[in-house]
């Protein structure tokens, strides 16, 4: 497969020779400067004909071969043109992707499918279910055929467990929703530790329910709104109401770390269940519902364990059963997990990120992992990763490839041992230009290849220093990062 940006000629000449080709609409043809334009009806029309004429030789050349291809849309390289019309958005994703599927369709050639990535989770998810519905909507008023295969993907998801986490977020939560063909997860790291990844979230996400099932669930799935509800005191932690989502465990786990709170740093248990007074009930239990919904005052309430629904279903369900005064707990399982970590990682991830990105929860409880400290840190790194608690530095790093121009992993942990004390700082850590722009435009600061041996740092998507010579890189990033006040000396950090 051929992954192609930037030249269509070069897309044009791979096509005769290989079995697949992969296509960015947001830069075959278009360009990304930033540019703000004001686009006519006539002039946008004027434009899509200006693309056709370059993407119908490269479709013809894939029709004649019998080859397949890839509309692959970044949120990070929209073009100029769809950010003018549709924003930096879900939206603008979607249709950029749908204009060349037009032309595609045009022509007859049918051997494609789509993907929607993104690093932020969030974005990601509300974009391929909007394709999903957008494909539904045309696939019943175009002459139908509309329901082309998907490919799934978090992109620049980083290395570690960081990076699986996002990754199963992103592909997990929408597997588990019916979406999706093929996946690819994106590491920070030698390739072959993404297959184990992928095979692992492939087992875990079985579908629980078909796309159209959202319909009727308690939440936008195209937009991100956290669910409202009242503000209450658990065993004095404030939570509920717009507080940030609390961890939970089970008095058996706090008692193993208690000896040690000091040394857990932001990784600490806030609230002990057993202290906590949740109401556990079943939600497909009607008058167990009714009746938590009959108190007075607001608690906590979970779902049971042994609820024959799957995790993110029951959650979903409770969500939409119980008056919004009450807050929720989620939890990972509803029973026991594995003996493998990477399993109840990657399961964890996938349910209580799914719901995070739902807008559901006002805390979570992993239980489905025994080690202590493992457990805490899946809690607050689906936290972080799900973006809805942000408690430690934040990098976008994309995955080794042949455009790459300096070494991704050393250089992502050469990075990470300089600003990793920058809670709350985002760093996008970037091989090339391809997506780098575009997927700093959610981060603080960019280190992002220029040239071979040469980099460029960012603040958001402006570029502000060129050429540095990769010897010197890390360094002048923090000389920048410290010119825009956010940065602190470690030792500052750990005191904090």
């Amino acid at each position: 497969m051929a992954d192609i940006h930037f030249k269509p000629d070069a897309a044009l000449e791979a096509a005769k020779w290989v079995e697949k080709v992969r296509i960015n609409p947001g830069n075959f043809a278009d360009s990304k400067k930033f540019n703000i334009r004001e686009y006519t009806d006539a002039e946008y029309a004027a434009e899509i004909e200006r693309i056709r004429e370059r993407f119908a030789p490269l479709v013809l050349v894939c029709k004649e071969r019998g080859i397949a291809m890839r509309i692959g849309t970044n949120h990070g390289s929209l073009s100029d043109r769809i950010m003018n019309r549709f924003g930096d958005t879900p939206a603008g994703m979607v249709e950029s992707a749908i204009e060349f599927a037009r032309i595609a369709r045009a022509l007859d050639y049918h051997d494609f499918v789509f993907s929607m990535k993104a690093s932020n989770p969030k974005v990601m998810i509300q974009a391929y279910r909007l394709l999903v519905a957008r494909l539904d909507e045309l696939d019943r008023s175009d002459g139908g055929g509309w329901n082309y295969p998907i490919h799934l993907g978090v992109t620049e998801a980083g290395d570690g467990e960081d990076g699986r986490i996002k990754s199963a977020i992103g592909i997990g939560s929408l597997l588990a929703d019916g979406i999706g063909d093929t996946i690819r997860v994106s590491l920070t790291e030698d390739a072959r530790h993404e297959i184990p990844v992928a095979k692992a979230l492939a087992e875990i996400a079985t579908p629980h329910a078909p796309a159209p099932a959202l319909e009727g669930w308690p939440f936008d799935p195209f937009t991100y709104t956290r669910r409202a509800s009242q503000r209450i005191e658990v065993a004095g932690v404030p939570l509920g109401g717009g507080e940030v989502v609390r961890v939970v465990v089970r008095r058996a786990v706090f008692d193993k770390v208690a000896h040690k709170l000091d040394g857990l740093g932001d990784y600490r248990p806030e609230v002990v269940f057993e202290d906590a007074g949740v109401v556990e009930i079943d939600p497909t239990d009607g008058p167990s519902v009714a009746r938590v919904n009959a108190l007075d005052g607001s608690r906590l309430v979970a779902v049971a364990d042994g609820c024959a629904l799957p995790v993110i279903g029951a959650h979903r369900l409770l969500a939409k059963v119980l008056d919004e005064r009450h807050p929720i707990m989620l939890k990972d399982t509803l029973g026991g997990g594995s003996g493998d970590f990477l399993q109840n990682l990657l399961r964890a991830a996938t349910n209580l990120g799914s719901l995070l990105c739902d807008g559901i929860g006002d805390a979570v409880m992993v239980q489905g992992e025994e080690a202590p400290g493992q457990s805490l840190r899946i809690a607050y790194n689906t936290l972080q990763a799900a973006g809805v608690r942000i408690f430690k530095t934040d990098y976008v790093a994309c995955p080794s490839c042949g455009r790459t121009l300096f070494n991704l992993q050393e250089t992502t942990a050469r990075i990470k041992v300089a600003t990793s004390h920058l809670k709350g700082v985002k760093i996008a850590i970037m091989g090339c230009i391809v997506n780098g722009p575009g997927e700093m435009a959610d981060a603080d600061f960019g280190y992002v290849g220029g040239a071979p041996g040469k980099v460029n740092l960012y603040v958001g998507k402006t570029p502000v220093k060129f050429n540095i010579p990769q010897a010197e890189a890390v360094e002048r990033l923090v000389d920048l990062i410290r010119e825009h006040g956010r940065w602190i000396d470690p030792q500052s950090a750990a005191t904090n």
